[in-house]
């Protein structure tokens, strides 16, 4: 049988009301109450009641933290980092796909269900009202990798996805390709639309250079290679840029099975920099995003807003970097 409350109230001789305040973050207790009490607790073996305490103070601790692209192998990542991170703060992460579900309101309706103190939106190609929609219902809320607008109506941490793509455009420039391409997740999302806007915008200063554009439909490893497959079918670009790094590893299974050397016949640059990125059978060049940081910089958001709920909205925007592999011509 657990142990109870009044149990180890009488092995402190203690009121059980004390030691109640003594698992209660917040509550009103002398330093010699809370020995005796942890003292007594352990002892036993006595473990608080989350649900138990959620009663008495309001708050379940729990944090909705949602997406809809589990199939993109970087979300392990980031959903083991966001994990870890909720729960050292004392935070306990509920995780919701939302896969196939797409409609703001539904899911609203479902976190308030479980009665979470806040959502962590952590996604990238959700528009900006699916955020808002949890503000507008009263629940604190940060969209983590969102997209970057510099007056944000709800908390935003992520990267400047425009720059990205002239950050890769500029990268290809540099390297001296005279054809080069764009190659992006789903035309509807919004990290897709900024990556397409920043690359476009600064090859526009390079009339030089063939540019073209197509989209696969959807961040994952076989959409790259299908639309690779398809667009290899005519003249293929020098190099190209992919929407993310999932993309571009489906894009270089392509250009193997095709019989394509990379980067001597075609050139890739990817975004993110996710683990297997770095693998040696990868070795894939790509921008840089600092993941850690930007989850980091999320909790420490959402943490703040649940003793502030009203705290103004603001953008926390993080630099990327290009990181030198393998799958671009070197620079002259």
């Amino acid at each position: 049988m657990a142990v109870t409350l009044k149990e180890v109230a009488e092995k402190a001789g203690v009121s059980r009301s004390a030691v109640s305040r003594t698992f209660t973050d917040g509550a009103s207790v002398s330093e010699k109450m809370r020995r005796k009490v942890e003292k007594a607790a352990q002892e036993l073996g006595y473990s608080p009641n989350a649900l138990a305490s959620s009663l008495t103070t309001g708050r379940t601790k729990l944090i909705g933290l949602v997406s809809n692209n589990f199939h993109n192998p970087i979300f392990l990542q980031v959903f083991d980092l966001f994990t870890r991170g909720l729960q050292d703060r004392g935070l306990r992460p509920l995780l919701v796909n939302l896969t196939d579900e797409t409609d703001p309101a539904t899911s609203v309706r479902m976190l308030r269900q479980y009665s979470v103190d806040g959502v962590v939106v952590a996604s990238s190609t959700l528009p900006p009202g699916f955020a808002k929609a949890f503000r507008d219902a009263g629940v604190p809320v940060v969209h983590s990798f969102g997209r970057y607008s510099a007056a944000p109506q709800v908390h935003v941490v992520g990267i400047d996805n425009v720059e990205c793509g002239r950050m890769a455009a500029r990268t290809l420039v540099e390297r001296g390709y005279k054809n080069v391409a764009f190659l992006g997740g789903p035309e509807s999302a919004t990290s897709t639309q900024d990556r397409y806007t920043g690359f476009m915008s600064e090859m526009a200063a390079h009339p030089e250079v063939k540019t073209t554009y197509s989209f696969a439909k959807a961040y994952s490893f076989e959409a790259g290679r299908q639309e690779m497959l398809r667009l290899l079918k005519s003249a293929p670009a020098d190099a190209y840029f992919c929407g993310d790094d999932v993309l571009s590893i489906g894009v270089l299974s392509a250009l193997q099975d095709s019989g394509l050397q990379v980067p001597e016949d075609v050139g890739v640059i990817g975004l993110n920099d996710m683990e297997m990125a770095r693998w040696e059978s990868i070795d894939l060049t790509t921008i840089h995003q600092p993941i850690r940081q930007i989850i980091t910089s999320t909790i420490e958001l959402m943490v703040a807003m649940l003793d502030e709920p009203d705290r103004y909205p603001e953008a926390r925007i993080f630099p990327c970097s290009v990181v030198e592999r393998g799958t671009l011509r070197p620079a002259p």
